[in-house]
């Protein structure tokens, strides 16, 4: 996909100080996000999915954190701006729909009163202006009863409805960028299904470009243009869409892709699930961080961390895997990955 790049993220490292020393959250992350496009962030829990993203806006700064490296954003660094200069980013050039909406709303106030007060952050005009456009904007969430809606308290709507209110609210001042991090946890199919053709809906129609980040690769593979693989802070892979589902190079992605459920197969008691577990620790290991874990290591892949690599001249399709390609075709087999 071609377009104007907006995010060029350099180097990108996040630390929080533990009792233990410093966990390294995100360890050297290099990406770039274009105009009109979904990158989808992909990993297990603890891989570094949300420190990542919730690092571009400032919103896990604090005492115990340590963010390096560079975002930039029109050229602005927002690593190293300012508390006031990312405050007029947030909601306005960059807009973040978290995953938990009751935890997010103020339960105290009414929904329309929190759209509006995104709208009048951003914008000068009146309270009456801002209420009159936060009706309109649960409505372009599909929201029925938009001004009833704009009445309730957050109690009183249904998840999926919360849902879309985050969206609207992520949408108030028209963002160029918008984080939307595991929007469809908890919502059953028909929802999930609702918020991703919203999601769709705003790329299209307003070039909006999403960073989506999510567990679930059956929503990457319904809207996502780009996937980014991530384990233990790092890209470990990543390309178009169709290049990570239907011709993964990394064991990890591989292992991922296994667990997820086939229709169009025997049914299993018990899907399969990668060995051990994810690093948790300060510690991290010499080479590569998801050896411990990948039945096909080898003494190259403990020596040192392995760069990311493009596996074939001319494509944008990286990974980050010492093995030659045997090793991976046996390893595909093995663990029984998707194929188109």
């Amino acid at each position: 996909m071609s377009g104007e790049t907006l995010l060029e993220i350099r180097g990108l490292t996040v630390g929080f100080d533990v009792p233990a020393g410093r966990l390294p959250a995100v360890a050297g992350v290099d990406l770039s996000l274009r105009r009109g496009e979904i990158l989808a962030l992909v990993g297990e829990s603890g891989s570094g999915k949300s420190a990542l993203s919730m690092s571009l806006v400032g919103l896990n700064r604090g005492p115990g954190a340590h963010i390096g490296g560079e975002v930039l954003f029109h050229g602005r660094d927002l690593v190293t701006a300012g508390e006031r200069e990312l405050r007029g980013v947030r909601g306005k050039d960059i807009a973040v729909v978290f995953q938990d909406s009751l935890a997010a709303l103020n339960p105290t106030q009414r929904i329309g009163d929190q759209v509006a007060e995104m709208i009048r952050a951003h914008r000068k005009v009146t309270r009456g202006q801002a209420g009159r456009r936060a009706e309109e904007l649960l409505g372009e969430v599909g929201i029925a009863g938009p001004a009833q809606a704009a009445r309730a308290y957050p109690h009183q709507l249904s998840g999926g409805m919360r849902q879309r209110v985050m969206i609207a609210i992520g949408l108030a001042n028209d963002p160029a960028v918008l984080i939307a991090d595991e929007p469809t946890t908890a919502l059953d199919v028909t929802i999930q299904a609702q918020v991703l053709r919203l999601l769709t809906k705003l790329q299209s129609e307003h070039g909006t470009a999403i960073v989506l980040i999510t567990h679930d690769l059956g929503v990457v593979a319904e809207v996502a243009d780009r996937v980014a693989v991530m384990y233990a802070g790092r890209i470990i892979e990543q390309g178009t869409r169709d290049e990570v589902l239907f011709d993964p190079q990394h064991p990890y992605t591989m292992g991922l892709l296994s667990s997820v459920p086939r229709v169009d197969g025997p049914a299993v008691a018990r899907l399969p699930a990668i060995a051990g577990n994810p690093l948790t620790g300060v510690a991290r290991p010499a080479g590569c961080a998801f050896a411990p874990r990948c039945p096909f290591a080898h003494d190259a892949c403990r020596a040192e961390m392995p760069p990311l690599r493009r596996r074939y001249g001319g494509t944008a399709h990286v990974d980050r895997c010492v093995l030659d390609d045997a090793a991976r075709t046996r390893a595909r087999g093995a663990l029984e990955v998707l194929a188109p």
